[in-house]
């Protein structure tokens, strides 16, 4: 790391899109969902651009439903209960940032997760990926009164650290996510490796700095 600026007291990720890749579990679940309805499935990546906007998101590109049909609520519940059942058969880490969380580690600076993804799917993600015992602080909407971009869950993680938020670093996919680390005080990393549906419009978002890979991400965080 330079001295060109202080060393980051915590750097907090966004979960899916940004640590880890959910979406080939996300495609699955959906598509298996989609077939007990007699329907073909969907091409990948159709779904895969929406997987950071969650079930909602998944259930209207799936079926074209929204909150206000009334089969939405079934196929909702229907597609998080499959997705529990299987939250980490194909999920993995996102290439890199195994060794990102190594670093990190290795010059012990703490690490957290703050996700708007419910602790029900966390919870057993992080344990299937190991995860759960080295993250420093992990916040999900349960634990809070309101979501990103709402600053709370950023600042209940750094708190729980123990640290400052000002000299912290918060990265991740969405514009919320940036919004969120903005009104919490914290450096901000856009990374458009994730699920973003229009990338251009990542220039918008006023992060600090935007990732296009994991390397870059990585030497964005290791040379500040």
């Amino acid at each position: 790391m330079t001295n060109s600026s202080p060393r980051p007291s915590t750097v907090l990720f966004d979960l899916d899109g940004t640590l880890i890749d959910t979406a080939p579990d996300f495609i699955r679940c959906l598509n298996l969902l989609r077939h007990q309805h007699g329907m073909s499935a969907l091409p990948a990546e159709q779904i895969r651009r929406s997987v950071s906007n969650g079930a909602r998101a998944m259930i209207e590109v799936g079926f074209g439903l929204t909150p206000e049909d009334s089969d939405y609520l079934d196929r909702h519940t229907a597609f998080l209960d499959l997705y529990e059942t299987g939250v980490a058969e194909e999920t993995v880490l996102f290439p890199g940032i195994a060794e990102l969380l190594d670093w990190l580690d290795q010059q012990t600076i703490p690490w957290g997760i703050v996700t708007n993804k419910p602790e029900r799917f966390t919870a057993p993600l992080l344990t299937a990926l190991a995860l759960d015992t080295r993250c420093a602080a992990v916040i999900c909407p349960d634990h809070v009164s309101q979501r990103k971009p709402h600053p709370e869950s950023l600042l209940l993680a750094c708190k729980q650290i123990g640290v400052d938020p000002t000299s912290g670093i918060y990265v991740g996919d969405h514009v919320r996510d940036i919004e969120a680390g903005r009104n919490a005080g914290m450096s901000t990393i856009a990374v458009r490796y994730g699920y973003i549906e229009h990338p251009d419009e990542v220039e918008h978002w006023r992060a600090d700095q935007v990732a296009e890979t994991v390397s870059d991400l990585t030497n964005l965080i290791q040379y500040r």
